[in-house]
């Protein structure tokens, strides 16, 4: 069992940044991928990034590419997301998630892949 949690949301200005933290409870956490889901109103939850069980390859939504950079600290049972550039259509509930797969890799982009999810964090980007 994996638990994880997310923090680092809140209310930012359009070009403002924000640090989301995924930390996640389980000794195996660092054996599988991870990846960062959002889901705005009235939206269906989409694939935001990806990274790799050893960190080695990553991969971004083409909405949040150049702007957002995922990354992980294995020993900390941490993955992180660095925001940057935020723009208002980046609003959305944000959820990080393992992938069902031992050993998962970055390309990993469908919700139906990952077997763990945190409760969410609010990312708010006001114009």
């Amino acid at each position: 069992q994996v638990q994880l949690v997310e923090s680092g949301g809140g209310l930012v200005q359009a070009g403002g940044s924000l640090r989301l933290s995924c930390t996640a409870s389980g000794r195996t956490f660092s054996q599988y991928g991870v990846g960062w889901f959002r889901q705005a109103p009235g939206k269906e939850r989409e694939f935001v990034a990806a990274i790799s069980w050893s960190g080695a390859n990553v991969n971004y939504a083409d909405s949040v590419k150049g702007r957002f950079t995922i990354s992980r600290d294995n020993a900390r049972n941490s993955v992180y997301l660095q925001m940057n550039s935020l723009k208002p259509e980046d609003t959305a509930v944000y959820y990080c998630a393992s992938t069902r797969t031992l050993f998962g890799g970055a390309y990993h982009i469908r919700t139906a892949e990952y077997g763990y999810w945190g409760q969410g964090t609010q990312v708010t980007v006001s114009s």
